[in-house]
């Protein structure tokens, strides 16, 4: 009984796989193109990479990190390597006209706090006067003064002073 069983399982798996079997479309689809031509690709889309025009990251990234001047204690004169700095934002403001930036003026912790106030005032001023000397519109370079309050280094030593004396320019959004 038990091959009989085996013998009729078998019979109706092969029918219920016989039913299923795939049968030939009833329209064949069209040939293949004769034509020899290559087709031509489509233009992909590419999308800019780096940082989005007019961030502070493409400012810095044009300006060769160049955003940042230096001064000597008590000075707020403009040296050949400030000169140059100044050259390059100029020359990134000139190429990008809608971009407004300010200057802001710092000074190292020594000195009153009025006293700071004021020379990083005249050392942002300079920077400024220098950029509308080279061209930059007035208007599209704004100042302001954080004396010593926004140390970059932190320290009572010439290292920490030489690295707080500055003016950066920094893109208004």
């Amino acid at each position: 009984m038990n091959k009989r069983f085996a013998t009729a399982i078998l019979l109706a798996s092969a029918t219920t796989l016989a039913a299923c079997a795939r049968q030939a479309p009833e329209e064949l689809p069209p040939p293949p193109p004769t034509d020899t031509a290559t087709p031509t690709p489509t233009p992909t889309q590419t999308t800019p990479t780096g940082p989005q025009v007019g961030s502070q990251a493409h400012f810095e990234d044009a300006v060769n990190g160049q955003n940042v001047i230096y001064f000597d204690t008590d000075r707020f004169n403009i040296d050949s390597a400030d000169a140059a700095a100044l050259q390059t934002q100029a020359q990134y403001l000139a190429r990008y006209p809608q971009i407004r930036v300010t200057v802001e003026g710092h000074a190292d912790e020594r000195g009153t706090r009025e006293y700071n106030l004021a020379l990083g005032e005249r050392r942002a001023n300079a920077a400024k006067n220098y950029l509308v000397g080279l061209g930059v519109d007035a208007s599209r370079v704004a100042t302001v003064s954080y004396g010593k309050e926004r140390p970059v280094a932190l320290g009572s030593n010439e290292q920490a002073w030489a690295q707080n004396r500055r003016a950066v320019s920094v893109v208004i959004n």
